[in-house]
């Protein structure tokens, strides 16, 4: 009811604009929204040269594909949303994921990391994740609001240091960087099992864990005094801090809480990728901060939805499968990652030069 009364009073106002504006108006929404113009047109294009990009094991593809990649993304929207950014968070998936994968390999798998240690529960691996994460984000955000430094920089060396690290866990009982494989059976029907099916086409379980971290963070962003102190040291520090809101904790918090998510999405991608290695997480950021820009959380600062968040994610992960689906090389899809970033974020920086 919001949405149809938001587009009447839309209708009402360009009804009242003079024939110069109206002009203006229909050119300021193309080049606004040329990114999902651009999109729908590919997916029409890429539908006409291949019927199978519709189906229904297609559809349930992409959406399996988006699920996994949600929580990294909602994480790092956080620190976008305070004008920065995590270089760091695709390490922090591989870390998370070798992690979960060494403490849940099957007893009788050939070159098991920890010969002797039975499969933890799955809470307790779950917990150890996000701890981890956690601690990555916490030093994230510490450094940044202690220090005042770039996100950017403190992301950029925290990425070494966790790769570093990830490399000498790796190496753990003459493990020696081998692909840590032979996961549990109860770890990877727990991920990658599935209670429902669509038309047939079963649905992987961590589709409803990502749902789970979508009410989650839009609880967090829009029902609490944090989601609140986020949006308001995203948008003026100086006024957040005059108001009474602590920009260093507000800041530490966003950072840890983005930790944590990055801690679960490594845990699903362990069972989901099966063999997790030094490489795994590799360019994850990439992909989260392009879907977070799409779905219009912007870099200048103290704006973004959740719904926009997981629009994006999906619009993204729509391209990389139509791109699939037209057999395009992985090394020009490279170019055309970068390239969506870079215009997401002109045309988000065009807005806001507009407004000014």
């Amino acid at each position: 009811m919001r949405a149809f009364s938001n587009l009447k009073a839309s209708i009402a106002n360009y009804k009242t604009l003079d024939s110069k504006d109206k002009k203006t108006f229909w050119k300021e929404g193309f080049i606004n929204n040329l990114m999902y113009i651009l999109i729908i047109v590919a997916a029409i294009y890429t539908y006409t040269q291949n019927h199978k990009f519709l189906s229904v094991s297609s559809i349930v593809n992409i959406i399996s594909l988006s699920a996994a990649n949600i929580p990294i993304a909602l994480g790092i929207a956080g620190c976008i949303v305070l004008t920065g950014t995590d270089l760091s968070a695709g390490r922090v998936v591989g870390l998370t994921a070798c992690i979960s994968a060494s403490l849940l390999q099957s007893m009788d798998y050939a070159t098991k990391m920890f010969p002797n240690l039975q499969p933890l529960p799955i809470p307790v691996v779950i917990l150890i994740v996000v701890v981890v994460g956690g601690i990555v984000g916490f030093v994230n955000g510490w450094f940044v609001a202690q220090f005042k430094l770039h996100p950017f920089i403190v992301t950029l060396a925290t990425q070494l240091i966790t790769y570093g690290v990830l490399l000498l866990y790796i190496m753990i009982n003459g493990n020696n960087g081998q692909p840590l494989s032979g996961l549990d059976n109860s770890f990877k029907n727990f991920v990658t099992g599935s209670l429902v099916k669509f038309f047939g086409v079963p649905i992987p379980n961590y589709v409803w864990y990502a749902i789970i971290m979508i009410a989650f963070m839009w609880f967090m962003w829009n029902k609490t005094t944090f989601g609140k102190n986020m949006f308001a040291v995203g948008s003026n520090p100086e006024a957040a801090n005059v108001s009474g809101v602590s920009v260093f904790w507000t800041t530490i918090a966003v950072h840890t809480l983005a930790g944590c998510m990055y801690g679960i999405t490594g845990f699903i991608e362990s069972a989901r990728i099966g063999s997790n290695q030094a490489n795994t997480g590799l360019n994850y950021e990439c992909d989260a901060i392009a879907a977070c820009v799409i779905g219009g959380v912007s870099f200048v600062g103290g704006t973004g939805k959740i719904s926009g968040i997981v629009l994006g994610v999906f619009i993204l992960r729509i391209i990389f499968v139509a791109l699939q689906f037209l057999a395009v090389s992985q090394n020009m899809q490279y170019v055309i990652k970068g390239l969506i970033i870079l215009i997401a974020c002109a045309i988000d920086m065009r807005k806001y030069l507009v407004r000014k």
